[in-house]
């Protein structure tokens, strides 16, 4: 590849880096363009580590003939079982071990001890040239510490030096493409997984002046794990994050699948609000919530009694009210949520479970706005005083008959699909 064309690429690898090509798109338009110069290249293949709850990294790939692969893919730790044994045999580990920024392997010849390079050969693949460009220390996040690359030409001589002069000039240029998109999405991911998926784009877009907030009517939720705390004294110390996050697990799931957002994890408790245009909608989609809630639930404590751990039931309050959402705290400590005499409310609700011997408990403001045929499932339990509120009012709860008349929950199911 002459000078002209390695400008033009690096000048696209930039410009597409800027305005965010995803990564598949990338690796496609550089090896797609570097075929166009002659490069004769048959395979690519991107890697690096990333900062995520469940995977350690993604990929891109590419090939010059229609595969079943799909052109991106993520891998989980690479520290235990076959995922360990399969990396200890992988090329890039090889090179990591010994030091090499750059390897070529005459496929054709080559011993078949590295786990990618049999599957290559078998495939037509002729020649292949790996690289590992690090990072220095203050570009490294987490274990996202270099970028993982390989190309292969089906040529029986393989790369010209000419091409492998031209890859070691390009290469770095389409990884630091690569490292600036996974940094993107790895602040869409900390933003999802530590502040909720909606809060997190409120941030990313820009929202992070102390201070500013808006007012907005929504259904609050608080869910609150029963008698937590003696079974955390009771158990060994190893089990406790397991037994904390089994029980956040199914009241989170539950709330993202009717369409909420969880706004903090407060212990074992759990702070959420559903929005919509229509807070009938909103309503439902929280009621919703709280039906797949205890189906996760009774799961979740038929496995963990299956297995001889402790279980418990949750309790858990709907209110609605006006709220104030947005960033509160310090110039140097900012916490985007939501805050008023509403949440209070809907904690003191759900801490009301417990004296009303129910697990499930809304607001009179909650059910008032409820449709006529969803306000019929929800009776009184009657008329209360809620700690540090200063006015009583009536608390609803699911219908007891439910439980015991078939029709009448196969009608509510049917109510919270519609």
């Amino acid at each position: 590849m002459d000078l002209a064309p390695r400008l033009n690429l690096i000048n696209w690898l930039v410009g597409q880096s800027l305005t965010g090509l995803p990564e598949n798109d990338l690796l496609r338009g550089f090896c797609e363009r570097c075929c166009a110069d002659g490069l004769g290249m048959s395979r690519g293949l991107v890697a690096i580590d990333t900062l995520h709850p469940i995977f350690e990294g993604r990929g891109v790939r590419w090939n010059d003939a229609e595969t079943n692969e799909a052109d991106s893919f993520e891998y989980g730790p690479t520290n235990e079982g076959e995922a360990a044994e399969n990396w200890r045999r992988s090329i890039f580990f090889h090179m990591l071990e010994n030091g090499h920024d750059e390897i070529r392997i005459d496929l054709a010849g080559a011993g078949r001890n590295f786990s990618m390079i049999g599957d290559l050969a078998d495939k037509g693949h002729r020649h292949f040239v790996g690289f590992v460009h690090r990072f220095g220390e203050a570009g490294t996040l987490g274990q996202m510490d270099c970028v993982y690359s390989y190309f292969a030409t089906r040529r029986d001589d393989g790369f010209a030096e000419q091409s492998l002069a031209a890859l070691r000039d390009l290469v770095p240029v389409l990884g630091l493409a690569m490292k600036s998109a996974a940094q993107v999405d790895i602040a869409r991911t900390l933003g999802r997984v530590y502040l909720g998926r909606e809060t997190a784009e409120q941030v990313l877009r820009g929202r992070i002046t102390r201070g500013v907030t808006e007012k907005i009517s929504t259904v609050l939720w608080f869910s609150d794990v029963r008698g937590s705390t003696k079974i955390t004294e009771s158990i060994a110390p190893a089990e406790i994050i397991p037994f904390l996050n089994d029980y956040a697990e199914a009241s989170i799931n539950a709330i993202h699948e009717a369409g909420g957002e969880v706004l903090k994890l407060i212990g074992d408790g759990v702070l959420a609000m559903f929005m919509a245009e229509d807070m009938t909608a909103a309503r439902r989609a929280a009621l919703r919530a709280e039906h797949r809630f205890r189906k996760n639930m009774a799961a979740l404590n038929a496995r963990r009694a299956g297995d001889g751990r402790p279980t418990t039931s949750a309790y858990l309050g709907l209110h609605v009210g006006e709220v104030f959402y947005g960033n509160i705290g310090s110039d140097d400590r900012l916490d985007f949520t939501v805050v008023g005499p509403a949440v209070n409310e809907v904690s003191r609700i759900a801490a009301m479970c417990g004296s009303v011997d129910r697990d499930f408990l809304v607001s009179s403001e909650f059910r008032a706005g409820l449709d006529a045929a969803g306000r019929r499932y929800l009776v009184s339990t009657g008329r209360y005083a809620l700690r540090g509120i200063g006015r009583a009012q009536d608390l609803y709860t699911l219908d007891p008959d439910m439980a015991a008349n078939e029709a009448v929950a196969g009608s509510y199911k049917r109510y919270l699909a519609g």
